[in-house]
């Protein structure tokens, strides 16, 4: 690994650790207001500002979408924090690391999935959520799987040269 790199990763290590402790943090907020708004509706209501009549089931439907994100946006995290870890060790081609990349792809998907039925429920519940559809997500879950396949294609390589050295 260059000099150059090592920056870059202890940087992509730390955020990504961080990454994840937030991930858990917004998980525990969303849960905590979701109890919430299903033990003291009135004080909730009043809290959040929500104009009186408004039917909370549309917003506890999106919280339970977020609750959703929390385990799929760890998986992708922590495997991502992996992919450092092998980089930062000088081996990044191993066959390990495209199945990483693949799970990343699936969770990504998953959240991107759950993006688009965020914004169905919010139509439906006539919710502002300041939702908007980009095809930006869908492009990068094909991306991760375009590159899950590079890394296998490139560890293949290896265990092949390898072989005949």
């Amino acid at each position: 690994m260059s000099r150059s790199a090592a920056p870059a990763l202890a940087v992509s290590h730390g955020l990504l650790r961080a990454l994840v402790a937030l991930n858990l943090l917004a998980g525990l907020f969303i849960l905590t207001l979701l109890v919430l708004s299903l033990v003291a509706a009135p004080f909730f209501v009043k809290a959040m500002g929500i104009a009186p009549g408004t039917l909370l089931l549309g917003g506890r439907l999106i919280m339970l979408f977020g609750l959703a994100s929390i385990p799929l946006m760890h998986r992708l995290l922590t495997r991502l924090l992996a992919i450092v870890g092998t980089v930062g060790a000088g081996d990044p081609f191993v066959p390990l690391n495209a199945q990483r990349l693949r799970t990343c792809a699936w969770a990504l998907l998953g959240l991107e999935l759950l993006h688009l039925a965020v914004g169905a429920a919010s139509a439906a519940g006539q919710i502002d959520v300041d939702w908007d559809f980009t095809p930006t997500g869908l492009l990068a879950v094909l991306l991760l799987f375009v590159l899950a396949q590079v890394f296998a294609q490139g560890a293949r390589m290896r265990d092949d040269l390898e072989g005949t050295v």
